[in-house]
């Protein structure tokens, strides 16, 4: 628990058996191990959860790829009347480089009831609520229908070669006949009008990168030439910079537009239900203004120019020009639904390459999310949980190879004018005290729901 000494919050830490009612000192213990990726080195910080599991007698083993970036896996007894539940999360954060910071980002401060630092919202607040949920289970003497499984990893940020990846290609065996699985993002109250939604994520896009490559006349730098492949390379970029790709509606995001239309009242709810329409999509995305920014990409395969590659040397101008895409395509569609989609706005003079691609579940299982959706409503009775799909990738990608279904749902009461999306990877990440708790308590909950007919 916090207290105020000389003006300032203290922490004191509660007795190891008891740490479960106190996930809000989990997770500032959990901000204060420093593990930007890269490089990582999240060894540390495993090592303290695998201590607080230890302490409760909750059975786990350690797995990686190299010493210093370990993945932990624990395991509690179910009674067998149900398949294992599969709760994860990455303790690996990004950069804090070149931010500016109101209060350290390592130190885990509390201050006015909001706890500051890398990770926490993304996501170590979300392994301090599962991880409180886990202890409180075992705390309390409670065994679920089904065996639970927690997994921690490291290297999310970074594509999780030596985390989910590496557990998914090399220990697969771990999650055997789970079906279900809890990790980010979702569950945070997002408020349209006067109504509180709880997104809970039941899909995501798919990551699939391009290189497009350029040629033209090479030669001297003290020798200009017109017309070359750094400028067939400008007119490219221009190109990608005023062209979308076509608006597609896919069965995720036909879910999430109708249950929020329905929820909302006269032309409001309208309105996000043309969304749905093929035809007005792009309009009412527009009409929507940056609200319509931040959707525009659940309706669309996208691609975002990153890095480019040109000369070596300063004194030659290149005869080939490339610029890596990050592509992002929606559920369902392949890569080559991709190069379908540019070739009309690059042309047939452009070389396109597919130098990645991490396939997703196409369609999403809906079996968890009434327990989902019950406990948002008994936690919030004027909430509305409403499917969800995200514009980013997750660890669920590695998971869903073994057939897994993964919900984010990382449930979060924010404040109104509390940014989500928009504290995430920025200077001064934080979160309130009181969204981790209810949090907890959520997760908690669906613990001892799931399995129940």
């Amino acid at each position: 628990m916090a207290k105020v000494v000389n003006g300032k919050n203290m922490i004191t830490h509660p007795s190891t058996s008891q740490i479960y009612n106190h996930p809000v000192e989990i997770l500032q213990k959990l901000i204060r191990f420093n593990t930007i990726n890269p490089p990582g080195n999240e060894a540390e910080c495993i090592a303290y959860i695998r201590d607080l599991l230890s302490d409760a007698n909750i059975a786990y083993k350690i797995f990686a790829k190299t010493p210093n970036r370990p993945n932990l896996v624990a395991h509690i007894k179910g009674k067998g009347k149900a398949r294992p539940l599969l709760l994860y999360g990455h303790v690996d954060v990004v950069t804090t480089e070149g931010q500016q910071w109101d209060y350290p980002p390592f130190e885990g401060r509390l201050v006015d009831g909001v706890v500051w630092g890398r990770g926490a919202l993304d996501m170590k607040g979300g392994i301090a609520m599962i991880l409180a949920a886990l202890l409180r289970v075992k705390a309390e003497g409670f065994q679920p229908d089904g065996d639970i499984v927690l997994a921690v990893v490291s290297d999310e940020e970074l594509g999780g070669e030596f985390g989910a990846k590496f557990l998914v290609d090399h220990h697969a065996d771990l999650f055997k006949d789970i079906r279900y699985a809890i990790g980010e993002f979702g569950g945070f109250s997002v408020y349209i009008g006067k109504k509180r939604f709880y997104p809970i994520t039941i899909s995501e896009k798919q990551i699939c990168w391009i290189r497009a490559t350029v040629h033209g006349k090479g030669g001297h730098g003290a020798f200009p030439v017109r017309g070359g492949a750094m400028a067939k390379l400008s007119m490219l970029l221009k190109q990608l910079d005023e062209n979308a790709l076509p608006a597609h509606i896919t069965p995720a995001s036909k879910m999430m537009i109708e249950a929020t239309a329905s929820a909302l009242s006269g032309i409001q709810g309208i309105l996000i239900g043309q969304l749905n329409n093929p035809v007005m999509t792009n309009t009412i995305l527009k009409l929507l203004g940056i609200r319509g920014n931040n959707l525009h990409p659940l309706f669309h395969n996208t691609v975002s120019s990153t890095i480019l590659h040109g000369s070596k040397t300063i004194n030659v101008i290149p005869s080939t020009v490339s610029v890596d895409l990050d592509g992002r395509l929606l559920p369902g569609f392949t890569p080559g639904d991709m190069i379908r989609e540019l070739r009309p706005i690059v042309g047939d003079n452009v070389d396109l390459e597919v130098i990645r691609f991490d396939a997703g579940p196409a369609q999403p299982d809906m079996g968890l999310f009434d327990v989902l959706s019950m406990t948002l409503r008994e936690a919030d009775p004027d909430g509305i949980p409403v499917p969800f799909v995200i514009g980013g990738v997750t660890d669920g990608r590695y998971f869903s190879k073994l057939g897994i279904q993964t919900y984010g749902f990382l449930p979060m009461n924010l404040p109104k004018d509390f940014n989500f999306p928009a504290t995430i990877h920025a200077e001064n990440e934080r979160v309130p005290a009181s969204a981790i708790e209810f949090g907890t308590n959520a997760i908690f909950k669906v613990l001892q729901q799931f399995g129940h007919d």
